[in-house]
């Protein structure tokens, strides 16, 4: 379970009712300093166990850092760190060992392992796994915005429930972060009642919903990223799509712009106080797989998960034969939620790799 970018290269490891999960990167600037206070409420907006519309599975998600990192400075070495497992209920998962969850990774994994692999809570592929992202995506925050970055993200819809979305063309520091500082990440308080409503809804039912998270970066150079397969978009997406549950990705008005013709779809220039501003800004802050300038505005669609209490067809993988599976246990009725700190994150590391690489190739064509 690796990323591995043009400078930064991060390997996730352990897995979700193992003694403990972690990771190892490599790449990170030395001399950058970490707030680890500031790491740790960023860690807690996604650890388990918070609010009712997450898993009652509990865990500190505290980071003991084994190297790379001196008195909140990191050094040149890999920085390696492990987060303690302490609340897992292996018990819970033991009738599924030979029974799929109809939607979940349990089959193709089981499949591709022959068996082998350890998929008590969703092993490697549970989301669990994004705990280490966010403290890897948590330092990253720090470090872009030092360089005048900033990254925000909040829920833009459950159900039919929809939030106020970022406006494209520009996006205040407060707007971008008003979400972080709730207990229900979004910026119409009264969108999030009714979200909360239908996810109180499908739980008392023993069910589950899925929904959107919409993330967002500003103060980003023009020109990170390149055409085709190095592409900012491909990468951002690539990334994304490691996030458990993520089905679906678009960059500003995404998937509406098919429907419309190239004279409402394309994002006019004009000069504003003197300077170059691209209005509308319908691509997303993308041209040609380059930042415009504009903001970087990304949607992403979550399914819901597939561990709910209702009875489902499954097949027992070792005799072969039709079984009625029910899920107990303790899962989230919405991801939704918890999942928005995990794009911040992702979308920082991507940004981060970007931005040193670029710095590399700038240091180096100085030298030429």
């Amino acid at each position: 379970m690796r990323f591995k970018g043009e400078n930064l290269d991060f390997e996730v490891l352990g897995a979700s009712h193992a003694s403990s999960i972690g990771g190892e990167a490599r790449g990170l600037p030395a001399g950058e300093t970490v707030d680890l206070a500031e790491l740790q409420a960023f860690l807690l907006r996604r650890a388990p166990g918070r609010g009712e519309w997450a898993t009652k599975r509990r865990e500190a998600d505290e980071p003991l850092f084994l190297s790379g990192l001196r008195d909140g400075v990191l050094t040149c070495e890999a920085l390696r760190f492990e987060i303690r497992n302490t609340n897992q209920r292996s018990e819970d998962y033991e009738k599924l060992e030979f029974l799929p969850r109809p939607g979940h990774a349990d089959y193709t994994a089981y499949m591709k392992s022959a068996g082998k692999e350890d998929l008590r809570g969703g092993g490697r592929y549970s989301g669990r796994m994004t705990a280490p992202i966010c403290v890897l995506g948590g330092i990253a925050l720090q470090i872009l915005r030092r360089g005048g970055i900033e990254i925000g993200a909040h829920i833009l819809s459950v159900a039919q429930a929809r939030d106020a979305e970022f406006p494209l063309e520009a996006i205040s520091p407060e707007e971008l972060h008003s979400a972080a500082k709730k207990a229900f990440p979004v910026l119409d308080d009264r969108a999030g009642e009714r979200m909360q409503g239908a996810i109180r809804s499908v739980a008392a039912n023993g069910d589950s919903i899925g929904g959107q998270v919409e993330v967002a970066a500003t103060g980003l150079p023009i020109g990170l990223g390149g055409p085709l397969f190095e592409g900012l978009d491909g990468k951002l997406a690539q990334a994304f799509f490691a996030i458990p549950a993520l089905k679906g990705v678009e960059f500003g008005e995404g998937f509406s712009l098919c429907k419309q013709r190239g004279s409402q779809a394309n994002d006019p220039f004009a000069i504003e106080n003197g300077e170059l501003k691209i209005k509308n800004n319908r691509s997303g802050g993308i041209l040609g797989g380059m930042s415009s300038g504009a903001p970087l505005v990304v949607r992403l669609a979550f399914k819901p998960t597939p561990s709910i209490a209702h009875e489902q067809q499954s097949v027992d993988l070792k005799t072969m034969e039709e079984r009625v599976l029910r899920v107990g246990g303790r899962h989230d009725p919405c991801i939704v939620p918890r999942a928005v700190p995990v794009c911040e994150a992702m979308m920082a590391i991507v940004l981060l790799d970007g931005l040193l690489a670029a710095e590399r190739l700038q240091n180096k064509e100085n030298r030429v």
